[in-house]
């Protein structure tokens, strides 16, 4: 079976979409309409920006998801039978199994970065990418903080991510050093997604997604809270609200995925970031770039 999986933030680079603007009308349309729902020219950006005009939270996540979905587009779906995004690829994810369309999806999007950056503005937090250690061990490590700090991404068996409150993540970091991760790495992001600190953006998304048509999805999508095929819409809606305080589960998602048949996977996107992490799930699995 064939899933399709949409990367996040972090695969973006100054460039992004040109090639696809340049080569196909329907897609030139769809990008260019971006413009007029953002209020700003963010084509301009994404093809002619500087790599720190790319980093800003409310220019990078609507970015990607304009490539992704562009990219989605220009291989017409390739005949998947599931999808998955990554934290913001959760988006992308839903315009290609029919639940949101593309203009509700970059409204959502937009809303989301800027309600991300605001509570990011608000709290000195970060995030860190913790290397070599187990899952569990990183957990247990975690709860003895008494700061902030809460498993973010998990992102490959051995690779996951931790967000909170800045002290708390480097008190963490010198813990899981002595516990024996091979790395804990200070991540150059200033906030913690993925953890209760975006509590106040996550209010604002709710708002925003309950204004919003939800259809019911054409296929499953494997969604990085619960990691298990879902079609519903109204718990779409919900797990989508929960993941901005709540984990991103790729290994579970992906494992699940090739559990229920899975062995193709098209990264639809920016970068080949999750086709790195799937060999790593599962070295077995097929991976591929769809442009």
């Amino acid at each position: 079976m064939k899933a399709l999986v949409f990367p996040g933030q972090g695969s973006q680079f100054v460039g992004m979409g040109k090639e696809l603007y340049d080569s196909r009308k329907d897609v030139k349309d769809m990008m260019e309409s971006a413009n007029e729902i953002l209020g700003f020219d963010i084509l301009s950006i994404m093809f002619n920006g500087t790599d720190e005009d790319l980093k800003k939270t409310e220019v990078t996540q609507p970015s990607i998801f304009i490539h992704s979905v562009a990219a989605l587009k220009a291989i017409n779906g390739l005949g998947a039978e599931m999808v998955a995004g990554h934290s913001l690829g959760e988006f992308s994810a839903l315009v290609a199994n029919g639940v949101l369309s593309f203009d509700d999806g970059l409204k959502l999007v937009a809303e989301r970065a800027k309600a991300m950056q605001e509570a990011c503005d608000a709290n000195p937090s970060s995030m860190a990418a913790i290397l070599g250690l187990e899952d569990a061990r990183v957990e247990e490590i975690c709860a003895q903080i008494s700061g902030i700090v809460v498993p973010a991404n998990y992102n490959c068996p051995g690779q996951l991510v931790i967000s909170g409150e800045t002290v708390a993540v480097e008190e963490a970091c010198a813990l899981l050093k002595e516990a024996g991760a091979k790395r804990a790495l200070l991540l150059p992001v200033n906030g913690a997604f993925h953890s209760p600190l975006m509590q106040p953006a996550q209010e604002k998304l709710a708002a925003a997604i309950e204004k919003t048509k939800f259809r019911k999805a054409t296929i499953p999508v494997y969604q990085n809270i619960t990691t298990t095929a879902v079609t519903n819409p109204d718990e779409i809606k919900q797990n989508l609200i929960a993941q901005l305080t709540g984990p991103v589960k790729w290994t579970q998602s992906v494992q699940n995925m090739i559990k229920d048949g899975a062995s193709n996977f098209v990264e639809v996107g920016p970068g080949k970031t999750l086709q790195g992490l799937i060999k790593k799930i599962d070295s077995v699995a097929e991976v591929a770039s769809a442009i």
